[in-house]
C-alpha cells in the first residue's frame, strides 16, 4: 500500500462518517421532538419514498461532475410516467416492456438535451430549461391532462416486502452502487471527472468530450425515466403533474452530498447520503408540525449551507 492510499481511505471514510453523524443527529433531534418519529413505520416510509429521487440524483451527480446541469429531470419523470400509463392502460402492455419504453423516452429527452447543448455550445441550464417545458407539455398531451389509473399491475414495485422495504428501494440502492463503481472504477468515470476538471486539457490529450457529455445526459434521462416508473408505481397512477419542482430537491441532495457545482468532483454514495438527509429533514419537519413555508425555509438554509461548504472546500483544494 502506498503512502497516498491511507490518506485517500481516511478522506473517503471521513466523509462517510460525517454524513452518518449528521443523520444520527437529525434522528436524535426529531426523535426528541416527536414521539412518533423513532418508529419502524417512519423509517420504512422514508425508505420507500426515496427511490425516484435517489435514481435521479445519481444521474444529476454525473451531470454536475461534467460541469453541467439538468433542470428537466422532473418533467422527464412525468413524461415517462405518462408513457407507462398509456402503454399499460390503453395498449395493454405488461410492466417490463412498458418500463423499457418509459426509460427509452427518458433516454431520448436526455440525448436531445445533450446533443443540442454540445452541437451549438449552449449552456446546459438553458437547454434543459427548454426540455423541462417540452417534456411537461408532452406529459399533458399524452394523458390529455388526466391521471391514468393503473392499480395492481404496477403497485407491487413499491409495495413493502421483507422488513418493510420495497423492490423499488432495493433496485435504487443497486443503482447507487453501480453508479459509484462506474464513476470510480471505469474509464468513462475518469473521463467525466476530467471533463469537469479541465475540458480543454481533455481535448489536448486527444479525447473528444462531446460524445461523453451527450452520453451522460442520455444516461441521466434514462434514470429519470426509471424514476417515472417508481413514482407511477407508488401512486398506482400516471399523473402528468407529478415531479413539479422535484429537480430542485434532486440538485439539493447532490450538492449536500458534496458534488461540486463547478464540476470535477463528486460521489454517488455521498449523493445517496444527501438524499437521506433531505428525506429525513422533510419527514421530521412534517412530524413536528412545521408549516410548508417553514419547511421550505429550513430546506433552503440547508442548501445554502451546503453550497457555502462546497465553496470553502474548493478554495482549500486550490490552496493545497
Amino acid at each position: 500500500m502506498t503512502k497516498t492510499q491511507p490518506n485517500w481511505l481516511r478522506a473517503t471514510f471521513g466523509s462517510y462518517i460525517g454524513f452518518v453523524l449528521a443523520i444520527a443527529a437529525m434522528i436524535v433531534l426529531f426523535g426528541s421532538l416527536s414521539e412518533y418519529f423513532l418508529t419502524t413505520s417512519t423509517f420504512t416510509t422514508i425508505a420507500n419514498d426515496i427511490p425516484a429521487i435517489a435514481v435521479m440524483a445519481v444521474g444529476m451527480t454525473f451531470v454536475l461532475i461534467i460541469a453541467g446541469i439538468d433542470l428537466s429531470v422532473g418533467s422527464v419523470m412525468a413524461l415517462a410516467g405518462a408513457t407507462i400509463g398509456i402503454a399499460m392502460t390503453q395498449w395493454g402492455w405488461s410492466l417490463l416492456p412498458a418500463m423499457f419504453l418509459a426509460m427509452l423516452v427518458g433516454v431520448g429527452c436526455g440525448f436531445l438535451t445533450g446533443m443540442v447543448s454540445v452541437a451549438w455550445r449552449l449552456p446546459t441550464f438553458i437547454v434543459s430549461l427548454g426540455m423541462l417545458e417540452i417534456a411537461r407539455g408532452g406529459a399533458y398531451i399524452a394523458t390529455n391532462s388526466r391521471t391514468q389509473y393503473i392499480g395492481g399491475a404496477i403497485d407491487w414495485l413499491s409495495a413493502p416486502l421483507l422488513g418493510g422495504i420495497s423492490p423499488a428501494f432495493m433496485l435504487a440502492f443497486l443503482i447507487v452502487i453501480a453508479g459509484q463503481l462506474l464513476l470510480t472504477r471505469t474509464v468513462l468515470g475518469r473521463y467525466m471527472i476530467g471533463i469537469g476538471t479541465n475540458e480543454e486539457a481533455m481535448r489536448l490529450a486527444g479525447i473528444d468530450p462531446r460524445p461523453i457529455k451527450v452520453l451522460v445526459f442520455a444516461l441521466t434521462g434514462a434514470l429519470a425515466g426509471l424514476a417515472g416508473v417508481f413514482q407511477t408505481s407508488r401512486l398506482e397512477a400516471a399523473d402528468p403533474n407529478t415531479g413539479a419542482g422535484i429537480e430542485l430537491q434532486v440538485i439539493a441532495a447532490v450538492v449536500i452530498g458534496g458534488t461540486s457545482l463547478m464540476g470535477g468532483r463528486g460521489s454517488v454514495v455521498n449523493t445517496f447520503f444527501g438524499v437521506l438527509i433531505i428525506s429525513l429533514l422533510e419527514a421530521g419537519l412534517a412530524q413536528i408540525g412545521a408549516s410548508d413555508p417553514a419547511k421550505r425555509i429550513v430546506t433552503g438554509c440547508v442548501i445554502i449551507a451546503a453550497v457555502v461548504l462546497d465553496g470553502y472546500r474548493s478554495r482549500q483544494a486550490r490552496r493545497a
